[in-house]
């Protein structure tokens, strides 16, 4: 089996490479010369455990090439970004998706199928991807098979979530699921479900939506318990300890490809009924703004200027900056003008950061952890012994050691520091 996988980024890179690894002929295409060049020379441009390995496997097997421009294929896979649109309703914007299926049409072949793993706004297939093959003479479901089959990994886990996960496979006609079925069957050894498209696309905006909401739940509960001086933290978990609970933990924001972008996909189709999921996405954006808030009464309290923000990336031990709550952050406290702001994040390149921890506390005022690095769990006193007043503001709730002359507050806590720099002022 020959496919080619259109787009080589988060999903369709690792997903290329897992073909690679069994067996099949894999042709990846990307618009950006830097990344097939990169590839082509056995460097992966992205960060994510085991990606190296299998890229290197992949070429020295002959099973892998980047390139361009699509080949003709018995599978082709769309796994290009969906931002989206600038509007009212921050609607899926479908632009990369028609056009990475406008330019592989020359290339499709009678018996050939098209997958779209792109995470697209319900009925997409139906409404927008089958009227422009069907305007270039296929007919879906015997001539070619057309499928949304949804990625469900979480970045640092891929590998084992590509082949283990549970697969849901939408196809426009019963014979277009099972085309789908037989492609993923490659290397999936979970449950694949088959179903029409527009359910698999619901079905992958729901599980994201699903997590926003229950943040939105948690993140709520945090600003109430703040107001009236209970530990957020643990309420929840108190309460999850009944046995069909499970609350979300609390955090400075949601970020990533999908938590942050796929619930407006639904609003946007909904926007009258969809109230739930449109006020949970607001709860989950204000956020930010509230850790500044904090931040600030945090600074004032103890006469403070230097700033340093541990972690960039939207989540631990990834490099993946889209729609990371913790930039953001950083950019509202540096427009602030009276403060110093640093960032340290091993992860990723950026200019705000620092060479290392201790580097980025020397003379700080105030440690802001925004990542749930795992070296961020456990903080040294060769970290701390340079800082100016030695806070730490942990928004992710991981800390679990601290030097003894440090104060480590979290979203449950901090109402108490507050109230206490007050009293003893």
């Amino acid at each position: 089996m020959k496919v080619c996988v259109i787009g080589l980024g988060y999903i369709g890179l690792p997903t290329s490479v897992m073909f690679a690894k069994y067996g099949v002929d894999v042709i990846g295409v990307d618009v950006q010369p830097h990344v097939v060049d990169s590839l082509n020379n056995g460097e992966a441009h992205l960060e994510e455990p085991g990606l190296q390995d299998f890229l290197d496997e992949a070429l020295a097997n002959g099973n892998f090439k980047a390139q361009l421009v699509p080949e003709p294929a018995d599978a082709f896979i769309i796994a290009v970004p969906t931002p989206n649109n600038i509007n009212d309703n921050m609607s899926c914007d479908l632009t990369y998706v028609l056009q990475a299926v406008d330019n592989i049409i020359p290339y499709i072949r009678k018996g050939s199928t098209i997958i779209v793993e792109s995470t697209i706004a319900p009925r997409s297939i139906e409404d927008y991807v089958q009227p422009l093959l069907e305007q270039n003479g296929f007919t879906i479901g015997e001539d070619i098979y057309l499928v949304h089959c949804p990625e469900r990994v979480m970045p640092g886990n891929i590998f084992h979530e590509l082949a283990n996960n549970m697969r849901i496979v939408g196809g426009i006609t019963p014979s277009c699921s099972e085309a789908g079925e037989k492609v993923y069957r490659t290397f999936v050894k979970s449950k694949i479900v088959k179903t029409d498209a527009k359910t698999a696309e619901m079905s992958k905006l729901m599980e994201n939506t699903y997590r926003d909401v229950n943040i939105a739940l948690a993140n709520e509960l945090t600003k109430i318990c703040n107001d009236l001086h209970i530990n957020a933290l643990d309420v929840i978990e108190m309460a999850n300890m009944h046995p069909r609970v499970n609350i979300h933990s609390p955090g400075p924001g949601v970020g990533g490809h999908c938590l942050a972008v796929d619930p407006y996909f639904i609003v946007a189709k909904a926007p009258e009924t969809a109230d739930l999921i449109s006020r949970s996405r607001s709860i989950n954006s204000s956020m930010p703004i509230y850790i500044v808030e904090k931040v600030r009464e945090i600074m004032e309290m103890v006469n403070g200027r230097t700033i340093t923000i541990g972690g960039l990336a939207y989540k631990g031990d990834i490099d993946d900056l889209r729609e990371s709550p913790a930039l953001e952050i950083l950019e509202m406290l540096k427009s602030e003008k009276k403060y110093e702001v640093r960032a340290y994040d091993p992860y990723v390149n950026h200019s705000e950061n620092a060479q290392n921890l201790t580097e980025a506390l020397g003379g700080s005022d105030l440690f802001l952890i925004l990542t749930d690095h795992s070296l961020f769990k456990t903080i040294n006193d060769e970290d701390t012994n340079r800082m100016s007043n030695k806070v730490i503001f942990d928004t992710r709730s991981i800390v679990r050691n601290v030097p003894e002359d440090c104060e480590c507050i979290n979203l449950g806590s901090i109402h108490n520091f507050l109230n206490n720099a007050v009293l003893n002022v």
